[in-house]
């Protein structure tokens, strides 16, 4: 169907509380991060039992969403939970999001059935900072029932669906059952303020999480009691308890770490019932407090239920190294729980797609180990569309180049032109926004930040949103990729000026930085100009200019990265800043450039096992999950440990065992490189469309190698 159509039908088919009962619960701010307004936030429930009286249902094919947040049962079971996540950026959420998005799912009955219960709970206003609302409440859901004799009979929202406030859910991880329901009414049709999209992917996939006694607490009489549920993962989950007998207050405190406090939920139960949590939570483990005050059996359930985007396929690398491959299963587990409607940087912060630098990383890993690209190029067409709204602007001027590369490597890893052919006119607001940042020396001199280069404080300054003398030129080497990377895309797409003016200003843009950014006689690149900031360019993201010339390791990464030299060049570099420890450390995040400028740069042999090995301290630590950085930037800083961008082992090391080129892309045409890297052994497995490639390499042998037969495949011999 397209865009225009499926906007026509999705109008008629939104519900939500009646106006007239409930003028004061229509309305929500557009998100959490949003300034004024109220979130106003509201937790409904609908229900519609349809009956087909002499036929079987076999199956029913829905289309749902919810604002802002819903879960849907059928017959009583968890069938899904959406909606998926519309994206969006640290800046202007007080700006209406383009477009909202429904799910398709699908309902098999367990037993031939002439009725179908369908049952919604609903919760509006955004609790995450991932979560974006229309502004006001609602539901939507058509579909068709599917019967035995062939036949079908359509069913949407409208005012034969029941509804009813649910007053218990008194605010964002409050419960109070002493509140009982409102009584049912119609809903009511509701009208939608932007048009609401089928997404291109699949609702999340949920499982209970096994727990120590079934989860179950029992308490015989009055008191208080304390226990704790210990997870042997850290993951991404939502929040159930169910309480049966006598009320009790109830306390859950999630954690990642027995030491940490990430979450909480305060739940009063007045009797039997059960509290549905419909916030995505990191957890390692939860403590349960319950106090009870009146005599009889209190039976308390908690019920933690983990949540991923689905992953049918798993491809995995094993070497001779055991503490090498404790590293790879950890890095794989986090991304899995980091990929849910969109992206995350972890379950802990669900930040929107502002993360682009979080979200290509990720992406690269999913390539080499779940393989389902759908979600990376929903989250770049998302990330597009942040660009359209704001004319080429995002809150991180790096991570907004970033998504260039992002969008070329999707298209690379999954052959959709479309791709590209759609987003064209994002990547143009993009590159003349960066044009306008130029200055006369040539270099990008005025952008309204830095940010980001990287989880690290040099002399008390924050490389998140450093000042011009410790981010200019990474900012320029993220300008020089997204030129380069430009100019093959007009190049795919025929567009034979923009490609040569991305060329032309790519060429002007090196020179610049050669003239103003390299130190001769070092050898090497520094961090940025010492030249004042006018005043009316500061603000908290853009701290003035220091005095000092700064010498690192990450603008240099990024120019052996980007090919700013010749592959020989390059390679020289790397080795002058890996052999030089006066030049700082760079955590999980830019080793992710590092270790991708070594395997371009024809020095895997040499230096991805290195490299590797950082990660095995912290994975032997905690097999939990992944710390965002090898060491804390500051004292006190409290690092999240389930941080998919710090996973960037499981795509760097079968990526360097296998040698992979894409000479074509959607791996119509490859060649490999397989090398054991002077391990034992390894073996590895990288999904593709046609099924996997398998790669066995042992020390001082003949690797083993399986290609899919539609793959067209030359093995070569040599880095160069």
């Amino acid at each position: 169907m397209d865009k225009a159509s499926e906007i026509g039908r999705e109008t008629q088919h939104w519900v939500w509380l009646p106006e007239k009962e409930y003028p004061d619960r229509q309305h929500t701010k557009l998100s959490c991060m949003a300034d004024g307004g109220e979130t106003n936030y509201t937790v409904a429930e609908l229900v519609r039992e349809y009956a087909f009286p002499g036929r079987t249902v076999t199956r029913v094919k829905l289309r749902v969403s919810g604002d802002t947040a819903f879960v849907l049962f059928a017959d009583g079971a968890f069938l899904l939970r959406g909606p998926a996540a519309v994206g969006g950026d640290f800046l202007y959420n007080d700006v209406l999001r383009p477009e909202y998005y429904a799910f398709d799912c699908e309902y098999v009955p367990d037993e031939p059935a002439q009725t179908v219960s369908l049952r919604a709970l609903v919760r509006m206003g955004s609790v995450r900072i991932c979560e974006y609302s229309r502004g006001t409440g609602g539901f939507l859901l058509s579909g068709t029932a599917e019967f035995a004799d062939g036949g079908s009979e359509e069913l949407f929202a409208d005012a034969r669906w029941r509804i009813r406030l649910l007053g218990a859910y008194t605010a964002p991880y409050r419960y109070d059952g002493a509140i009982p329901p409102e009584p049912f009414l119609p809903a009511q049709r509701v009208s939608s303020p932007v048009p609401t999209l089928t997404a291109p992917v699949p609702p999340c996939a949920e499982h209970i999480l096994p727990l120590e006694n079934g989860g179950i607490v029992r308490l015989d009489g009055p008191g208080e009691y304390e226990t704790t549920f210990t997870l042997d993962r850290i993951y991404a989950c939502y929040v159930n308890a169910a309480l049966s007998g006598c009320g009790a207050e109830v306390q859950l405190v999630g954690y990642e770490l027995a030491d940490g406090h990430d979450w909480e939920y305060d739940l009063r139960f007045a009797g039997s019932d059960t509290f549905y949590g419909m916030e995505l939570q990191s957890a390692g483990g939860v403590r349960v407090k319950i106090k009870k005050e009146t005599p009889g059996r209190t039976e308390v359930r908690l019920i933690l239920r983990a949540s991923h985007y689905p992953a049918p396929v798993c491809a995995k690398t094993e070497t001779s190294d055991p503490a090498l491959d404790l590293v790879l299963d950890v890095c794989a587990h986090s991304l899995k729980y980091c990929r849910q409607t969109l992206h995350l940087d972890s379950p802990k912060h669900c930040e929107p797609l502002a993360c682009t630098g979080d979200y290509y990383i990720e992406t690269l890993m999913t390539a080499f180990t779940y393989g389902d690209l759908r979600l990376a190029a929903f989250d770049v067409r998302r990330t597009a569309n942040l660009l359209r709204q704001h004319d080429g602007e995002m809150f991180h001027t790096t991570y907004s180049l970033i998504w260039v590369q992002m969008l070329w490597d999707v298209y690379r890893l999954t052959g959709e032109t479309t791709l590209l052919s759609d987003n064209a006119d994002a990547l143009d607001l993009l590159l003349r926004r960066f044009a306008g940042y130029t200055g006369e020396n040539g270099l990008v001199e005025t952008p309204p930040n830095y940010m980001f280069i990287d989880w690290v404080v040099v002399d008390g300054i924050d490389l998140h949103h450093p000042p011009k003398a410790l981010g200019q030129t990474c900012l320029c080497m993220f300008y020089f990729g997204a030129l380069q990377t430009a100019e093959k895309i007009y190049g795919v797409l025929g567009e034979t000026a923009k490609a040569e003016d991305a060329r032309v200003r790519c060429a002007a843009l090196r020179a610049a930085v050669l003239r103003e950014l390299w130190d001769g006689e070092r050898q090497l690149f520094f961090e940025g100009l010492n030249t004042p900031t006018p005043p009316s360019m500061l603000y908290h993201y853009m701290p003035q200019n220091v005095g000092k010339r700064y010498f690192r390791k990450h603008a240099n990464i990024l120019a052996a990265y980007f090919g700013f030299f010749d592959k020989e060049a390059c390679g020289a570099l790397l080795r002058r800043i890996l052999e030089n420890d006066s030049l700082g450390e760079v955590q999980p995040y830019f080793q992710h450039f590092l270790l991708d400028a070594v395997y371009r740069n024809g020095l895997r042999e040499e230096y991805t096992l290195k490299l590797l090995s950082q990660w095995k301290a912290p994975a032997a630590e905690c097999p939990k999950g992944l710390p965002e950085g090898f060491y804390k930037p500051t004292p006190t800083y409290r690092f999240d440990r389930s941080h998919a961008w710090a996973g960037t082992p499981a795509y760097a090391l079968p990526l360097a065992v296998s040698g992979l080129k894409m000479l074509e892309p959607g791996f119509r045409r490859i060649s490999l490189n397989p090398s054991s890297l002077g391990l034992d052994f390894v073996r590895t497995q990288i999904p593709t469309p046609y099924g996997m490639i398998r790669i066995e390499a042992v020390n001082a042998a003949a690797p083993s190698v399986v290609v899919p037969q539609e793959i067209r495949c030359t093995i070569e011999t040599s880095d160069a």
